[in-house]
Protein backbone atom coordinates (compact mmCIF):
# COMPACT_ATOMS: atom_id res chain seq x y z
CA UNK A 1 0.00 0.00 0.00
CA UNK A 2 1.28 3.48 -0.84
CA UNK A 3 1.10 5.44 2.40
CA UNK A 4 0.58 9.16 2.71
CA UNK A 5 3.57 10.92 4.25
CA UNK A 6 5.03 14.39 4.78
CA UNK A 7 8.69 14.90 3.84
CA UNK A 8 10.82 17.78 5.09
CA UNK A 9 14.33 18.74 6.14
CA UNK A 10 17.72 17.53 4.98
CA UNK A 11 20.23 14.97 6.18
CA UNK A 12 20.01 11.24 6.93
CA UNK A 13 16.46 9.88 6.68
CA UNK A 14 14.36 9.54 9.84
CA UNK A 15 11.00 7.80 9.43
CA UNK A 16 8.43 8.40 12.20
CA UNK A 17 5.32 6.26 12.74
CA UNK A 18 2.38 7.49 14.88
CA UNK A 19 0.27 5.49 17.29
CA UNK A 20 -3.29 4.16 17.30
CA UNK A 21 -5.96 6.77 16.37
CA UNK A 22 -3.14 9.17 15.41
CA UNK A 23 -1.59 10.56 12.25
CA UNK A 24 1.57 12.12 10.87
CA UNK A 25 0.31 15.49 12.17
CA UNK A 26 1.05 14.37 15.74
CA UNK A 27 4.77 14.76 15.04
CA UNK A 28 4.88 18.15 13.28
CA UNK A 29 6.34 20.07 16.21
CA UNK A 30 9.03 17.44 16.79
CA UNK A 31 9.86 17.38 13.07
CA UNK A 32 10.24 21.16 12.87
CA UNK A 33 12.97 20.99 15.47
CA UNK A 34 14.81 18.17 13.68
CA UNK A 35 14.59 19.39 10.07
CA UNK A 36 18.07 20.88 10.15
CA UNK A 37 19.62 17.51 10.99
CA UNK A 38 17.46 14.92 9.24
CA UNK A 39 15.22 14.32 6.26
CA UNK A 40 11.95 13.64 8.05
CA UNK A 41 9.31 11.22 6.78
CA UNK A 42 6.13 11.61 8.84
CA UNK A 43 3.94 8.69 7.87
CA UNK A 44 0.20 8.02 8.07
CA UNK A 45 -0.13 4.29 8.68
CA UNK A 46 -2.89 2.42 6.85
CA UNK A 47 -6.41 3.12 8.13
CA UNK A 48 -5.17 6.40 9.65
CA UNK A 49 -4.73 9.98 8.52
CA UNK A 50 -4.78 10.43 4.75
CA UNK A 51 -3.50 6.94 3.93
CA UNK A 52 -5.83 4.43 2.25
CA UNK A 53 -8.25 2.27 4.19
CA UNK A 54 -8.12 -1.52 4.05
CA UNK A 55 -9.93 -4.43 5.67
CA UNK A 56 -6.51 -6.07 6.17
CA UNK A 57 -4.86 -4.60 9.25
CA UNK A 58 -2.05 -6.23 11.20
CA UNK A 59 1.65 -5.70 11.81
CA UNK A 60 2.67 -7.93 8.92
CA UNK A 61 1.04 -5.68 6.33
CA UNK A 62 2.00 -2.48 8.16
CA UNK A 63 5.64 -3.59 7.98
CA UNK A 64 5.32 -4.16 4.25
CA UNK A 65 3.74 -0.72 3.87
CA UNK A 66 6.87 0.82 5.39
CA UNK A 67 9.12 -1.31 3.16
CA UNK A 68 7.21 -0.11 0.10
CA UNK A 69 7.68 3.50 1.18
CA UNK A 70 11.44 2.96 1.51
CA UNK A 71 11.61 1.32 -1.91
CA UNK A 72 9.56 4.08 -3.53
CA UNK A 73 11.75 6.77 -1.97
CA UNK A 74 14.97 4.94 -2.87
CA UNK A 75 16.04 4.56 0.77
CA UNK A 76 18.33 1.62 1.47
CA UNK A 77 18.38 2.18 5.24
CA UNK A 78 16.88 4.70 7.65
CA UNK A 79 16.63 5.78 11.24
CA UNK A 80 13.25 4.43 12.31
CA UNK A 81 11.06 5.70 15.13
CA UNK A 82 7.56 4.73 16.21
CA UNK A 83 5.24 5.56 19.09
CA UNK A 84 2.88 3.01 20.69
CA UNK A 85 1.28 1.10 17.77
CA UNK A 86 3.86 2.76 15.53
CA UNK A 87 6.54 1.49 17.89
CA UNK A 88 5.26 -2.04 17.44
CA UNK A 89 5.30 -1.53 13.66
CA UNK A 90 8.87 -0.21 13.90
CA UNK A 91 9.99 -3.14 16.06
CA UNK A 92 8.43 -5.65 13.67
CA UNK A 93 10.06 -3.89 10.72
CA UNK A 94 13.49 -3.92 12.38
CA UNK A 95 13.44 -7.64 13.17
CA UNK A 96 12.20 -8.48 9.67
CA UNK A 97 14.46 -6.09 7.72
CA UNK A 98 17.41 -5.40 10.05
CA UNK A 99 19.65 -4.23 7.23
CA UNK A 100 17.28 -1.36 6.48
CA UNK A 101 17.35 0.08 10.01
CA UNK A 102 20.42 2.03 11.12
CA UNK A 103 19.04 2.79 14.57
CA UNK A 104 15.65 2.16 16.14
CA UNK A 105 13.68 4.36 18.55
CA UNK A 106 10.56 2.96 20.24
CA UNK A 107 8.17 5.31 22.06
CA UNK A 108 6.44 3.94 25.18
CA UNK A 109 5.69 0.39 24.12
CA UNK A 110 7.38 -2.93 24.89
CA UNK A 111 7.62 -6.06 22.70
CA UNK A 112 5.14 -7.96 24.88
CA UNK A 113 1.44 -8.63 24.45
CA UNK A 114 -0.95 -5.91 25.65
CA UNK A 115 -4.57 -6.77 26.51
CA UNK A 116 -7.28 -4.79 24.74
CA UNK A 117 -7.83 -1.55 26.68
CA UNK A 118 -9.44 0.85 24.22
CA UNK A 119 -13.03 -0.34 24.62
CA UNK A 120 -14.37 2.89 26.12
CA UNK A 121 -12.75 5.03 23.43
CA UNK A 122 -14.12 2.79 20.69
CA UNK A 123 -17.56 2.82 22.32
CA UNK A 124 -17.57 6.60 22.34
CA UNK A 125 -16.36 6.95 18.77
CA UNK A 126 -18.84 4.42 17.43
CA UNK A 127 -21.75 6.01 19.33
CA UNK A 128 -21.18 9.35 17.60
CA UNK A 129 -23.72 9.72 14.78
CA UNK A 130 -21.78 11.65 12.15
CA UNK A 131 -24.85 12.04 9.93
CA UNK A 132 -26.45 14.23 12.60
CA UNK A 133 -23.30 16.01 13.76
CA UNK A 134 -23.37 19.80 13.39
CA UNK A 135 -20.03 20.87 14.87
CA UNK A 136 -16.78 19.69 16.41
CA UNK A 137 -17.95 21.19 19.70
CA UNK A 138 -20.94 18.89 19.60
CA UNK A 139 -18.63 15.93 18.92
CA UNK A 140 -16.49 16.87 21.92
CA UNK A 141 -19.54 17.14 24.17
CA UNK A 142 -20.61 13.66 23.06
CA UNK A 143 -17.19 12.11 23.64
CA UNK A 144 -16.98 13.71 27.09
CA UNK A 145 -19.68 11.28 28.22
CA UNK A 146 -17.20 8.46 27.60
CA UNK A 147 -13.78 10.15 27.86
CA UNK A 148 -13.43 12.78 30.61
CA UNK A 149 -9.83 13.70 29.72
CA UNK A 150 -9.88 16.78 27.47
CA UNK A 151 -6.43 16.06 26.02
CA UNK A 152 -7.43 12.59 24.85
CA UNK A 153 -10.62 13.95 23.27
CA UNK A 154 -8.68 16.66 21.45
CA UNK A 155 -6.25 14.03 20.18
CA UNK A 156 -9.08 11.81 18.91
CA UNK A 157 -10.92 14.69 17.26
CA UNK A 158 -7.87 15.44 15.11
CA UNK A 159 -9.03 12.42 13.09
CA UNK A 160 -12.47 13.94 12.50
CA UNK A 161 -12.57 15.56 9.08
CA UNK A 162 -15.12 16.46 6.43
CA UNK A 163 -16.10 14.92 3.12
CA UNK A 164 -18.74 15.94 0.58
CA UNK A 165 -21.55 14.81 2.86
CA UNK A 166 -20.36 16.29 6.16
CA UNK A 167 -18.19 14.98 8.97
CA UNK A 168 -16.22 11.75 8.50
CA UNK A 169 -13.55 9.86 10.37
CA UNK A 170 -10.12 9.74 8.75
CA UNK A 171 -9.46 6.55 10.68
CA UNK A 172 -11.07 3.33 9.44
CA UNK A 173 -13.21 3.01 12.55
CA UNK A 174 -15.11 -0.19 11.58
CA UNK A 175 -11.92 -2.16 10.86
CA UNK A 176 -10.07 -0.80 13.89
CA UNK A 177 -13.05 -1.75 16.07
CA UNK A 178 -13.26 -5.25 14.59
CA UNK A 179 -9.53 -5.98 14.72
CA UNK A 180 -8.38 -3.99 17.75
CA UNK A 181 -6.74 -7.10 19.22
CA UNK A 182 -4.10 -6.88 16.48
CA UNK A 183 -2.63 -3.76 18.11
CA UNK A 184 -1.60 -5.55 21.29
CA UNK A 185 0.13 -8.55 19.74
CA UNK A 186 3.63 -9.40 20.93
CA UNK A 187 6.68 -9.78 18.75
CA UNK A 188 7.12 -13.33 17.55
CA UNK A 189 9.40 -15.66 19.46
CA UNK A 190 12.94 -15.57 18.14
CA UNK A 191 12.54 -12.15 16.49
CA UNK A 192 15.78 -10.23 17.12
CA UNK A 193 17.22 -6.87 16.03
CA UNK A 194 20.84 -6.49 17.09
CA UNK A 195 21.21 -2.85 16.03
CA UNK A 196 21.24 0.09 18.46
CA UNK A 197 17.78 0.55 19.95
CA UNK A 198 16.40 3.25 22.24
CA UNK A 199 13.22 2.71 24.25
CA UNK A 200 11.69 5.99 25.43
CA UNK A 201 8.97 5.82 28.06
CA UNK A 202 6.91 8.30 30.02
CA UNK A 203 7.69 8.20 33.74
CA UNK A 204 3.97 8.49 34.48
CA UNK A 205 3.03 5.73 32.01
CA UNK A 206 2.78 2.02 32.78
CA UNK A 207 3.31 0.86 29.20
CA UNK A 208 6.98 0.01 29.87
CA UNK A 209 7.81 -1.45 33.27
CA UNK A 210 10.82 -3.03 34.97
CA UNK A 211 9.34 -6.46 34.28
CA UNK A 212 9.58 -5.75 30.54
CA UNK A 213 13.38 -5.41 30.55
CA UNK A 214 14.21 -9.12 30.03
CA UNK A 215 11.85 -9.28 27.05
CA UNK A 216 13.33 -6.08 25.62
CA UNK A 217 16.84 -7.52 26.05
CA UNK A 218 15.79 -10.78 24.38
CA UNK A 219 14.52 -9.09 21.22
CA UNK A 220 16.82 -6.05 21.22
CA UNK A 221 20.13 -7.03 22.86
CA UNK A 222 21.73 -3.65 22.10
CA UNK A 223 19.04 -1.51 23.75
CA UNK A 224 18.96 1.51 26.02
CA UNK A 225 15.96 2.59 28.11
CA UNK A 226 15.31 6.23 28.98
CA UNK A 227 12.32 7.37 31.06
CA UNK A 228 11.09 10.93 30.40
CA UNK A 229 10.12 12.74 33.65
CA UNK A 230 6.64 14.31 33.95
CA UNK A 231 5.37 12.49 30.85
CA UNK A 232 2.68 9.92 30.29
CA UNK A 233 2.02 7.72 27.27
CA UNK A 234 1.91 10.69 24.84
CA UNK A 235 5.41 11.71 25.89
CA UNK A 236 6.13 13.57 22.61
CA UNK A 237 3.13 15.86 23.21
CA UNK A 238 3.70 16.31 26.96
CA UNK A 239 7.50 16.76 26.99
CA UNK A 240 8.54 17.49 23.38
CA UNK A 241 11.88 19.13 24.20
CA UNK A 242 12.94 16.21 26.37
CA UNK A 243 12.02 13.78 23.60
CA UNK A 244 13.89 15.86 21.00
CA UNK A 245 16.96 15.89 23.26
CA UNK A 246 16.95 12.09 23.56
CA UNK A 247 16.46 11.65 19.80
CA UNK A 248 19.44 13.89 19.10
CA UNK A 249 21.60 12.20 21.75
CA UNK A 250 20.88 8.80 20.23
CA UNK A 251 21.06 9.62 16.52
CA UNK A 252 23.61 12.45 16.26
Amino acid sequence: MQLNFKKSGSGPPLVILHGLFGSADNWYSIAKDLEGSFTLYLVDQRNHGDSPHSSVWNYEVMVEDVRELLVTEGLDSVYLMGHSMGGKTAMNFAVRYPGRVRRLIVGDIAPRYYPIHHQVILEGLNALDLSQLQSRKEADEHLAKFIPELGIRQFLLKSLGRDGQGFAWKINLPVITEKIEEVGKALKEGAIFEGPTLFLSGANSNYIQEKDLPDMKLHFPNFTWVSIPNAGHWLHAEQPQAVIKEIRNFLC
